[in-house]
Formats: structure tokens, sequence, C-alpha cells
């Protein structure tokens, strides 16, 4: 049977898949589901592919595979054969019933947008709704804003107890505001350029501080300060000079440097302590953002102890 939500399981049916892909989602516009999923396959069930509940929503494609002679329908026939080729974006309006015949190996990146979410984007901005998005069947094209978002959050996708939910949030809110501003026409909004006050900075840190592991969402924080998430994300970031996932994964590290400092810990106990993942996943960030890994950081301080490493 059909279902709506093009991600995760419905993908795995709609694509005949072995296994279901792997899919991140924000609900921080207002509770709207907003998703991005990676599909793969090198030997794929050939045949027209399965068909989703049409609904008012978009599927924002970033081909990462060529694929050439792509016979595409809508509402039941072809109506296009394109070349894809690899780092193109196509627009799919799930209204329409969009359905591909597979023949060869394929590779991409679906990001799900309900209409909604472009919806709770307008209000936030104080600008006026958008109509359609000016898909042109089987037309794909250059995004350079869409191919940065989607070359970022496929490592997430592929480790996704790493990503966390801020990340998460900040990525897929300025996608869907591109999306929206690019193909929708959504008016510039006349943003307020100040930061947040004193106390908001304070409180914003204080919850992210002590959610390390990354499990707020944008959501959350905005609404404890009566915000919006896009104005909260804009005014963090005026005031800190970083976006709040980019603050946390700053804040991880100088965890982990003083419980190295101070204790005589393994570093797989530092990693879980400070938030990460597992400690490859600490050793990552941490000698991305300090040059070296944390086990030369801690030999290499004067009046360190050496912990396990």
């Amino acid at each position: 049977m059909a279902q709506s939500g093009f991600y995760g399981q419905t993908l795995k049916e709609f694509l005949r898949l072995q296994d279901t892909p792997s899919t991140l989602m924000t609900r921080s516009l207002r509770g709207v589901n907003v998703a991005v999923t990676e599909t793969r396959d090198d030997n794929p069930v050939p045949g027209l592919c399965g068909e989703v509940v049409p609904e008012d929503a978009y599927a924002v494609s970033l081909k990462l595979r060529d694929y050439s002679d792509c016979e595409y329908w809508e509402r039941g026939k072809c109506v296009a054969k394109p070349n894809i080729v690899a780092g193109t974006t196509y627009l799919y309006d799930m209204k329409y019933d969009p359905r591909f015949v597979i023949e060869k190996p394929f590779h991409s990146m679906h990001f799900y947008i309900p209409a909604a979410a472009f919806n709770v984007i307008a209000e936030q901005s104080g600008v006026r709704r958008i109509g359609q998005l000016d898909c042109q069947y089987g037309t794909g094209f250059r995004d350079e804003t869409v191919h940065h978002i989607g070359t970022a959050m496929l490592q997430a996708l592929r480790r996704p107890s790493e990503a966390n939910q801020l990340f998460v949030d900040h990525m897929m809110l300025a996608l869907t505001a591109h999306v929206a501003h690019a193909y929708g026409g959504l008016g510039v909004a006349d943003t307020k350029r100040g930061g947040l006050a004193p106390w908001q900075v304070k409180h914003a840190c204080d919850r992210l501080e002590a959610d390390l592991g990354g499990n707020l969402s944008l959501q959350d924080i905005a609404e404890e300060l009566g915000l919006s998430v896009s104005h909260f994300s804009r005014a963090f970031r005026i005031s800190t000079g970083l976006p709040p996932h980019q603050w946390l994964l700053r804040r991880r590290v100088e965890t982990a440097k003083e419980l190295m400092a101070v204790r005589d810990l393994p570093l797989s106990q530092i990693a879980i302590a400070a938030g990460f993942a597992n400690q490859s996943h600490f050793t990552r960030v941490f000698s991305a953002a300090v040059g070296v890994s944390p086990g030369v950081w801690r030999r290499d301080v004067p009046g360190l102890t050496g912990g396990e490493a």
C-alpha cells in the first residue's frame, strides 16, 4: 500500500530497496516533518517503481550518480527521459505521483519538504506565503546550496549516532528556506539585526551545555525564549559568533580538555562524558578543531597525567 511521507520506510518500498535507508529529520518548523534520506542500489529490482500517496509536498533530489535515459512518470504516464548527471538537483511535486522506471544502479539524496514547512518559514519571516514551486519535470540543474547542504549531511546520514539534532535542524531549516526563496519566490524578510539579550544568551548556552549529547532541538530552545526558530538561530549567531550546533561542538571540545586536564580517565570515558557518540567520533572532532588527536594533546600539555588511551 502506498504511504505518505517521502522518506525512510516509504522510500524503501517505493524503490524496492533491500534495507530501510538512513534518514534524518527535523520537526523544528512547528512540528512539520522535514527529512533527508540517502538511497543507493547497485543491483536494483528492474521495472516501474512503487507509488506514494499524493500529498502537498515536494522532493528535492540531489543526484550522486550518473543515470542515462531515466524514464520519469507523472500522473500515470512517461513525461521525460532525462540524462541525469551526478551533482544535479531535481524537484518533484508529490501531488503528481512522480515515479521512475529503474533499470540501472542509482544513488541519490532526497529532501522531503511538505508545503506546510514553507508556510511556517513565510510566517516566521513576516512575508506572504508562496504558491507552487517552479518544478520543471525532467529538468536537472546545478544548485550549489543544495549540493553544499547535501554533502554536509552525507556523513551525518552515514553516522547518524554522531549527528546532533541542532546540526540536523540547522541544515534542514537552511535547505527549506533556500528552496522557498529560489524556486517559490519567497519574499526577503526585513530581519531584525540584533542579537539575543544577555539573559537569553545565558539561558540558551546553559541549556546547550546541560545537554552536550545534542538531543535538544532548535525549537525547544527557541520556544523557551519566546522566539521563532529562524529568529533564534540568527540572533544566537550574532551574539556568540557561531550557530548553535557549532557552539555545541566547541563546548564539547572544551569540556573534553577540562576532563583530560583534571582527571586521569580513559579517553573512551571522556568521549561519552563530553557528549560524543564514541571515542572515534571524539577523536575526529577534536583533531579537526585542535589540530592534534586527544591522546597527543594530553601527552604534550605540561602537568597532565596520562590516562589510558
